[in-house]
């Protein structure tokens, strides 16, 4: 990514079933029913919400019902990312959420009142984010650049807490991780030279390492090892019943010259990964693009599905396509482009098939700011998408991704997919950056714009029902929990009027 979080998208160019969930003891009652309680508010990553009144008759009625302001405004350095990058988590009344410097905030839901709060106070090792806590049986879990740690729940104070998990070359943690059956599921982003990312299990209990997997694998026939920053992850894994654990996975961070001059697919970058939970073991896996000089990865979150009788796994990434996988075996169904495209998608593939490089200055759409950067959401027979619809070009064939140049034209599209055929049922244009995730409440899809609008549209035709503005800027997705929606409003410096930079979470209700 980033190597590829939606959240870190204009900071770098280098650059996220409920099972095993329970109510954290000693929590603070607030509302009753509703709650967000992972990442993508389940361990299927549907980003669809549950025993919520928020609907296209009563979204109109969504007020803010309070503010939490982080001391301070975005740092220097973060002022196009913001400080607040991660989903929020709420479970039992209570919103848990990180910010870009790892801390770890809990607020009460029905009032924002700051209940505790974990100071970590880390510098940023590598691209921001996206971050973000899991929150199970009590603990609060999440990770620090070098770090996995447990919080209690109810107080903030360390349960335990591991800081020799990565080796040289392996890279920083970022991700959001993912908990169920006494595992804490986490992956390393970008590694460095002779390292590149690794995917863990921890033992939740205490931290103790049960499995890595490495996202680079060593030279042979037609696969070429990494030479710079590679693979990891940077999303949320999908946890799956069936015993299996899927990661999207990042790019090779290799530049045009070398795909081009030493070209190979370079396994395991820009793919679903499916492992065994238990072991770490290789179940399959599926390469959206070998050889990739663009940064454009495979990043984001896995969502499992069903349709017409068979169980899918929906992917995406920066490439801006769209893939439905068998859950079992890794084959493709169907794929889609999303957004918009210039031509140039087939590119890695003509370099492994020793066809000419293209002539600089060489401009690709999308580039690796653009594409798929937020998570999907899949609900009945529909999947929901948002792509960046940014350019980038080459001007050497040494650049490397990270320091293309970027086009100026800020948009993107909405778009909804047959979860059957992958047939585009409707698309919608908007005229800023769409980062906020898709998320599904009844019969809306929300998500929120990064110059801090909050948008809900119609799941059955794409118009907008609702164009709300934000306190401030916002990159980062949204939770929905019972009459609530929870924004982490970040600040981002987006030209913007609604850019204060003053970080901030804010809650929604209607009612």
């Amino acid at each position: 990514m980033r190597a590829g979080s939606a959240r870190t998208l204009v900071a770098t160019a280098t650059l996220l079933l409920v099972a095993g969930l329970a109510t954290p003891s000693g929590a603070t009652p607030g509302v009753t029913g509703g709650a967000w309680p992972a990442a993508n508010g389940n361990l299927l990553n549907t980003r669809v919400a549950v025993d919520s009144p928020i609907t296209a008759a009563t979204v109109d009625g969504l007020r803010v019902a309070w503010t939490y302001r982080l001391p301070g405004r975005a740092r220097h350095g973060l002022e196009h990312t913001g400080s607040l990058v991660a989903n929020p988590i709420v479970v039992d009344g209570v919103v848990y959420v990180q910010d870009i410097y790892s801390n770890v905030y809990a607020l009460g839901l029905a009032n924002g009142r700051l209940l505790w709060e974990h100071r970590f106070n880390e510098k940023l090792l590598s691209g921001p984010g996206p971050n973000g806590v899991a929150v199970s049986a009590g603990r609060v879990y999440g990770l620090t650049p070098r770090t996995a740690f447990a919080l209690s729940a109810r107080t903030g104070r360390v349960v335990w807490m591991d800081r020799h998990l990565l080796t040289t070359g392996e890279g920083t943690f970022g991700m959001q991780p993912a908990v169920a059956d006494g595992r804490l599921y986490v992956a390393s982003q970008y590694g460095l030279s002779r390292g590149g990312g690794v995917l863990m299990a921890l033992r939740a209990s205490d931290g103790a390492m049960l499995w890595r997997f490495h996202t680079t694998i060593r030279e042979s026939p037609g696969v070429r090892a990494a030479r710079a920053g590679s693979g990891g992850a940077w999303e949320t894994p999908l946890v799956n019943p069936d015993g299996t654990v899927t990661y999207g996975i990042g790019n090779p961070y290799q530049s045009i010259g070398s795909a081009y001059a030493h070209p190979a697919r370079q396994l395991y970058t820009d793919s679903a990964v499916t492992l065994e939970a238990a072991t770490g073991h290789l179940v399959w896996y599926y390469q959206a693009v070998p050889n990739d000089f663009k940064d454009y990865d495979l990043q984001t979150s896995p969502v499992l599905a069903r349709s017409r009788g068979r169980e899918v796994v929906i992917a995406s990434g920066k490439m801006g396509v769209v893939y439905a996988l068998g859950a079992r075996t890794g084959h493709l169904y169907w794929k889609t482009p999303v957004g918009q495209h210039n031509g140039h998608l087939g590119d890695s593939e003509n370099a492994l098939k020793h066809r000419p490089m293209p002539a600089l200055p060489y401009s690709y759409l999308p580039g690796s700011l653009g594409g798929v950067l937020a998570n999907l959401a899949v609900a009945g027979e529909t999947v929901y998408v948002e792509t960046l619809n940014l350019a980038l070009s080459f001007t050497s064939t040494a650049q490397a991704v990270g320091v293309a140049t970027a086009a100026t034209h800020e948009g993107g599209d909405i778009e909804a997919l047959d979860l059957a055929t992958g047939k585009v049922e409707w698309k919608v244009a908007v005229k800023s950056l769409p980062l906020g995730a898709m998320t599904v409440v009844n019969d809306l899809v929300l998500t929120t714009l990064y110059d801090g609008r909050l948008l809900a549209l119609s799941r059955a035709t794409g118009r907008v029902v609702l164009d709300r503005s934000l306190p401030t800027s916002t990159n980062a997705p949204l939770a929905v929990a019972g009459p609530y929606v929870v924004v982490a409003d970040g600040g981002p410096a987006t030209g913007h009027r609604s850019s204060e930079g003053r970080p901030q979470v804010v809650a929604l209700r209607v009612g």
